[in-house]
Order: C-alpha cells, then structure tokens, then sequence
C-alpha cells in the first residue's frame, strides 16, 4: 500500500509542476508571432545578443541550429566558443510546440522532461531575424542567420522587448569572430 501511496504522490507533484510550469510560458505583455511557419524557421541562426544565464556564460561565437527529427518535433543543436576554458561546447536537445504550430509559442528541454519556454515573439517577413523570450523577463535572445544584425531591425527589437518590460541594458552583445565551430552544419 506504501508504494501505491508514493506512486500517487509522485503523479501529484508532476502534474502540479505541469500546471505551474505551463502558467509561467511568456512574459505578461509578450505575444508569441502568429502564422509561425516552422519549416522557414529551421536551419541555422546566430546569436547577436542575450541575457547572461549559467548555460552560455563566457561564451561567444553561439549560434542554434534547428531541423524536425522524425517525431515532428524539432532537433536542437545549440553550440559556441567558452573563451574562458578554450574549447568549443554544444547543447543539444528537443523543441516542440505548447499548441497550435501556427503559432510561435514552443518548450524546449536540454535536461530530460525539464522543458523551458522558447517564444519567438518579433520575427521578420523574410525569416531572417527573430526576437525570442523565455518564460519571464529574465531571457532573452535576438538571432540573426548571419552573424551581424541591421540597425533598424535591432533598434526595433530592442523598442519591442523595452515595451514588454526587459531591462534591454543587460544584453550581451555575443562576438562572432570564429569560423571553425565544429558543430556548425556547413552551408
């Protein structure tokens, strides 16, 4: 009866994390893009700026690569330069959307069944731009599939995430003066 007890227990705990999980997805005045084509979104993107969390500290040269593996959900190989110990790194793991795939609102997880919000909230005609947010005002990213961005499209983005609340001033600016990442799928 003890491990029934346990096993009950331990659904409990999951589902609420799930609902608390799912409660905290975007930022409050963020909206995911709408018409989301994820086909168009796939490839690499380069990293121009982001906030400062554990996973990418003392990294430059960071950039993302997407593709659909075989479930339908989205293969993720994100990888930079640590120029702190000298060496190339890479992360990888799955992205899939949280509902509809028309809209820019996905999780991705790195860690097992531990998902983290990934919202593509501004993102340009032509696919080649994209403002992401986390799940709260603590991350942040702005890509580029070339490794600078235009002043008008950052100046826009940066006026999008200041009028959704994020302290822009903490943005890394991510150097990318490297071309021999390992883990880069050649164009």
């Amino acid at each position: 009866m003890k491990s029934t007890n346990k096993l009950l227990v331990t659904m409990l705990l999951i589902g609420l994390a799930s609902i608390f999980s799912s409660c905290a997805s975007i930022p409050k005045n963020a909206k995911p893009v709408q018409y989301f084509d994820v086909n168009r979104y796939l490839g690499i993107w380069y990293e121009i700026a982001r906030f400062d969390f554990r996973f990418e500290r003392n990294m430059d040269n960071t950039t993302a690569q997407y593709s659909l593996n075989k479930n339908g959900n989205i293969t993720v190989l994100n990888s930079g330069f640590n120029y702190v110990e000298n060496k190339w790194k890479k992360a990888e793991g799955v992205a899939k959307f949280r509902d509809s795939k028309k809209v820019g609102a996905l999780e991705v997880s790195f860690f097992g069944p531990f998902y983290s919000a990934y919202n593509v909230i501004a993102l340009d005609n032509d696919y080649q731009y994209a403002l992401v947010a986390g799940k709260d005002l603590d991350y942040l990213w702005i890509l580029s599939r070339e490794k600078k961005i235009p002043d008008d499209v950052k100046a826009d983005y940066l006026e999008i995430a200041k009028n959704i609340g994020y302290d822009t001033s903490r943005l890394i600016w991510v150097k990318h003066d490297k071309n021999d990442n390992p883990y880069l799928e050649k164009k």
